[in-house]
């Protein structure tokens, strides 16, 4: 009988001790339940939030793969060679870093078909043969150039002015992107210069009209962008000219106003066009005898820069500068080619050059955008595709212009995708 009662006695506590150990560690409102009820509780919360993680996931797909889906479409003025690279933005990607690929959908236009193509540079018009030098794309490593929709591009330039200021290099993108936007336009004849000019080398001022767009695509002619000068007085007998580096070309008045400029200068900074010339620095009244021309180079982009920056207005002008485009002549003594059919797997030191790290740093320092065509690496790969022997003078090998169609046809390429990322995020 004792030890029945001290069996109840001890069931007692060790109920009493279970409820108390119940409320410690079960939430409120639930401390009456069993054992049992708080596992098949636990149960229902854990399936709870597996299903608003579940949610959260599907939403998240869902939300990616429509980003996927609607972000080609408003690339409507391109179609790309993959949808999985085509949304890196450029913002975020090295366009200039990558390398060439062969393909079938080069090249872009007829050379022949296009009344601004200078003769010179009508490398098959001229007797060039091989074809290869035509095919080449340049390829991104972390994005897609992707091919032009003319007849988009045309609409986006409606009522536009683009402007090309530099030297011959500067003529030839020129002339390329006419050629690239005619093929969009059913009438050729819609498209004249605006003085009923021929192209030539000396010209300072050529512009193209689409009047079926109402948009020209213009070229000044000013190969170092600050202003030529006389002999000063009581100069040296050496002295013939002067290049005032802190004046900028006095035709720059006309640059303004325009929607898409884009400069470049680099070609004619050599002592053969220069001291061998009788061309000497000058700033202010002062002539500088001595300074190099890097030094110079330095000083004319500073002048540029400053008058960019007083007089471009950056709502309404995209500012580019194109970097130095190298040569491949075999030597110093500029009389042979050192061309190959294929572009070279590796630039062999053309990839680096002053004038191009000068523009860099002249572009970083500004306090107005200007977005810099860095196409000093990729052209360097493109030893083939020069002139050569096979211009208007076939005597007189050509090693530092290009072959048109060609490599400017990319440089034009990048600059159009710049301009529709602007263009996508503004309408």
């Amino acid at each position: 009988m004792m030890k029945s009662l001290k069996r109840v006695a001890s069931l007692k506590r060790s109920a009493s001790i279970n409820r108390r150990a119940l409320n410690v560690t079960s939430p409120s409102g639930l401390s009456g339940l069993s054992p049992r009820v708080s596992r098949w509780s636990g149960v229902s919360r854990l399936f709870l939030v597996l299903v608003v993680i579940g949610f959260v996931i599907s939403s998240l797909i869902a939300i990616g793969c429509g980003y996927m889906f609607v972000l080609p479409s408003l690339s409507q003025a391109f179609y790309g060679y993959g949808a999985s690279k085509t949304n890196v933005s450029l913002s975020s990607c090295n366009i200039f870093n990558g390398s060439w690929v062969l393909d079938d959908g080069y090249p872009l236009y007829n050379a022949t078909e296009c009344p601004f193509v200078e003769q010179g540079f009508n490398c098959l018009g001229n007797g060039r043969e091989d074809k290869d030098y035509l095919r080449w794309r340049w390829k991104p490593m972390d994005c897609v150039i992707p091919r032009l929709d003319v007849q988009s591009i045309l609409g986006m330039l409606r009522g536009k002015r683009v402007v090309f200021v530099g030297d011959s290099m500067s003529r030839t993108q020129w002339e390329s992107l006419i050629c690239l936007l005619m093929t969009g336009v059913e009438d050729k004849k819609s498209v004249y210069e605006v003085n009923g000019n021929k192209i030539t080398k000396r010209i300072r001022f050529l512009g193209v009209r689409f009047s079926s767009f109402n948009f020209t695509v213009e070229f000044f002619r000013s190969v170092f962008l600050v202003q030529p000068g006389g002999m000063p007085r009581h100069a040296p007998k050496r002295v013939k000219s002067t290049l005032k580096l802190d004046k900028l070309d006095n035709i720059s008045s006309h640059w303004i106003n325009s929607d898409i400029l884009i400069f470049n200068t680099g070609q004619w900074w050599v002592p053969g066009k220069l001291f061998e010339t009788g061309c000497y620095f000058q700033v202010r009244n002062t002539l500088k005898l001595g300074m190099p021309i890097s030094a110079a180079y330095r000083t004319a982009l500073g002048t540029w820069a400053s008058w960019v920056e007083r007089n471009i207005n950056t709502n309404r002008t995209r500012v580019f500068f194109r970097s130095f485009e190298p040569s491949h002549w075999s030597d110093q003594t500029r009389r042979f080619c050192n061309m190959t059919q294929h572009p070279l797997s590796e630039a062999r030191g053309r990839d680096r050059n002053l004038f191009s790290d000068t523009i860099l740093e002249v572009a970083k320092n500004m306090t107005v955008p200007v977005t810099v065509l860095h196409i000093t690496s990729m052209t360097a790969l493109r030893s083939d595709a020069h002139v050569g022997n096979w211009s208007d003078s076939p005597y007189t090998p050509d090693c530092s212009h290009w072959c048109l169609p060609g490599v400017p046809d990319v440089w034009n390429e990048i600059v159009l995708s710049y301009l529709l990322t602007d263009y996508r995020l503004h309408f």
